[in-house]
């Protein structure tokens, strides 16, 4: 009972908790999307030990290091666990890799039948590794600071999937959704569940909050995103709820511009992380206040670092204060940023004086 009464306690504690249950704070809690990652020198250094980025995602002494590594350094109010959204397809059976220079890559799915040559039952199984880092995780992290789990979106991995790495206009996944979406939606129907198995065993394993991101959501006309990314989002969100209540859930639809209003008032989510080409004095006037906003500033600015990224971060931290907010970037850190850059914008925000309780 002791146990269980500190960790309520502790969790009461944890500023970004508080923020995502609608409670305004002075100085906003800060994470960074790609907080860990290949700017930090030991990152680079772990990862030439444990051989390819597969093996440093699947080998849990491996994952715990290198989400540590960001919270050690900069003190971060929550880590994310080091993984890749790729996992999914890659436990589901797809076979997935990883080529330096030119990012994933995957056998695409060309046909319906190979829609059914995946193999959702035992996922989670063929994913444990990454539930053994996240119980890792909760037992080294600092009492006040956030865990989150995550997990792609259904559209942005089924382009991944069929598209067989990155793209640029998403042509064949584009296609497949217009010209039969039933087929499509049976792809994304089978990755709405792969993701609630795989958020579900994250917050499980210790997880206290889930990011989704949907990177591409921005790729699609207003009706195939709300078909294809606002919808079976709202059913992700609904499903996780249904098995954990207390668990928030923050929405990352990348590109959605003003469809995020229909984001923040349909998804059911807690959050909404902004992405950089979105006005946070819009979103602070239009979108619904009961949802937590999460951003937004351009990773670049950290690159550039000085004034630039000064002022930049000051109009954010003024932009949404008033209303419960977490600082965070419009996307992730880029590996050309001067660590002694982020160390700043987290010196700044910490220190920040000009919000309201």
């Amino acid at each position: 009972m002791k146990q269980q009464e500190q960790a309520l306690a502790n969790r009461n504690e944890k500023t970004l908790l508080a923020v995502l249950n609608g409670k305004s704070a002075k100085q906003p809690p800060i994470w960074l999307m790609r907080q860990a990652g290949r700017y930090l020198p030991e990152y680079l250094a772990t990862r030439k030990t444990a051989g390819s980025f597969l093996d440093l995602c699947y080998t849990p002494e491996f994952a715990v290091e290198v989400t540590l590594q960001p919270i050690r350094r900069f003190g971060f109010d929550a880590a994310i666990l080091f993984s890749d959204i790729l996992v999914i397809p890659d436990g589901l059976g797809q076979k997935v890799w990883f080529e330096a220079g030119s990012g994933p890559r995957l056998d695409a799915l060309e046909t319906l039948g190979a829609i059914d040559r995946l193999k959702p039952e035992g996922m989670t199984e063929r994913l444990s590794p990454v539930y053994e880092a996240v119980r890792g995780l909760r037992a080294a992290l600092p009492p006040e600071t956030t865990l989150i789990g995550f997990s792609g979106a259904p559209w942005t991995l089924a382009t991944y999937m069929i598209e067989g790495g990155t793209s640029k206009q998403f042509t064949r996944a584009k296609t497949w959704a217009f010209s039969d979406p039933d087929g499509f939606g049976k792809l994304i129907s089978l990755l709405e569940d792969a993701v609630v198995a795989h958020l579900c065993a994250q917050v499980e394993a210790g997880a206290e909050a889930l990011q989704i991101f949907d990177s591409w959501a921005g790729a699609l006309p207003p009706a195939a995103l709300k078909r294809w990314s606002l919808d079976p989002l709202a059913r992700i969100v609904a499903l996780v709820r249904e098995r954990h209540p207390n668990v928030p859930i923050i929405l990352f639809p990348r590109g959605a511009g003003e469809f995020y209003r229909d984001f923040a008032t349909h998804s059911g989510a807690q959050g909404l992380s902004l992405d950089s080409g979105l006005s946070c004095r819009w979103a602070a006037e239009t979108l619904d206040r009961n949802v937590v906003l999460q951003g937004n500033l351009d990773p670049i600015y950290l690159v550039a670092g000085g004034t630039a990224m000064e002022e930049a971060a000051l109009a954010v931290l003024e932009e949404l204060s008033g209303r419960p907010f977490i600082f965070n970037l419009g996307h992730g850190v880029v590996p050309e940023t001067p660590p002694d850059h982020v160390a700043r914008l987290v010196e700044l925000v910490k220190g920040w004086s000009g919000g309201k309780d």
